[in-house]
């Protein structure tokens, strides 16, 4: 594994992560192009299934290399540590499903297809590195995922392909991905939108390819994979989380880019995986009157835009309740600050 091709590991910390969790325990749906066998994602891809003709028949087969690429981000585990790939959650499952054809796009329906298949098959994120148009049944296919307790993981889109944010990272509840280059700064291939929730890594992305080989990919699919094995993490290290939850810990501690607060490039900031799997975050709401609110140095009131409110992945502000007032607790934090840390 070449530090210098896999910038992105260096720069999210993740060996430090894999110290904490690496995914053990969480099955991540891959509806994509198919993922094909690799020795560096040896064990960790489950049987899946073809929503289209032509497969494998279980998903295991990719004639683009896309979808391998996208498992690989989320699972590999290298043997050979000169040339081989490293997921961010590298003891995940995959289960791959094989909804769209080797270099064309897909269909809204087959990918509908595919997402009703991952929440039949119990998968607890479901990794969409693509975008659609948001007819009923793919509606429909995210917000009964969503319902179920999964965690949906989407790109917002290329420049050039569309400038605005695709669906389903549009959908309110889903986790939206925007990409970030080497420098971390905003990637000029991803599109900007007020849905943007998180941004990962999108340049120059490293990983798994056919025939055992090897792709580098720009594009916020490739980030997108990288998010969703964050949300790997997290959701083996914090079994019983919400998938709200989840996606409210990596609002909460992501590393804030731009202008203070929400932004249309960057949303909540650039995901720190350490922080998300070690912050004392508390929910995304206080009801109880046996919760204290944190200290005024803590944190600070959010500067988010009115669509955090609307997405409700890190609701902010004041709650009343029983007679009393309780600050929803919304993590800021700059570049140069230290990640929090669990106090208990």
């Amino acid at each position: 594994m070449k530090e210098e091709r896999q910038w992105h590991l260096n720069s999210l910390h993740a060996l430090e992560a894999h110290s904490l969790s690496q995914g053990e325990g969480v099955v991540v749906a891959v509806p994509d192009s198919g993922v094909s066998p690799h020795p560096d994602l040896a064990g960790s891809l489950v049987p899946g299934t073809d929503i289209i003709p032509g497969g494998s028949g279980n998903g295991l087969s990719d004639a683009d290399g896309h979808g391998t690429g996208m498992a690989g981000l989320i699972a590999a585990h290298a043997k050979n540590s000169s040339i081989g790939a490293l997921g961010i959650a590298p003891r995940a499952k995959i289960l791959p499903i094989y909804s769209s054809p080797a270099h064309r796009d897909g269909t809204s329906e087959a990918l509908a297809e595919g997402i009703d298949y991952a929440v039949s098959r119990h998968a607890q994120v479901i990794s969409v590195s693509a975008t659609g148009a948001p007819d009923a049944h793919l509606q429909r296919a995210v917000k009964a995922a969503i319902q179920a307790n999964v965690t949906i993981v989407a790109a917002a889109g290329n420049i050039g392909t569309s400038s605005l944010v695709g669906y389903p990272a549009s959908e309110p509840g889903v986790i939206a991905v925007g990409g970030v280059d080497r420098n971390g700064n905003h990637a000029a291939i991803s599109v900007s939108g007020p849905e943007i929730d998180v941004v990962a890594p999108a340049v120059d992305i490293y990983s798994t390819g056919l025939n055992g080989g090897y792709r580098v990919g720009t594009g916020t699919s490739d980030a997108t994979a990288i998010v969703a094995g964050a949300a790997a993490l997290i959701r083996s290290k914090y079994p019983n989380l919400p998938a709200a939850e989840v996606a409210h810990r990596l609002t909460a501690t992501a590393v804030d880019k731009g202008p203070p607060g929400r932004d249309d490039q960057y949303g909540y900031g650039v995901i720190d995986l350490v922080a998300a799997l070690t912050a004392d975050v508390p929910p995304l709401g206080f009801e109880s009157t046996g919760v204290t609110a944190p200290a005024p140095t803590a944190a600070a009131p959010d500067a988010g835009g009115d669509n955090s409110t609307a997405r409700g992945l890190a609701t902010l502000g004041a709650l009343l309740a029983a007679g009393g007032a309780y600050l929803v607790w919304r993590r800021r934090r700059r570049a140069d600050d230290p990640p929090p840390r669990i106090s208990r």
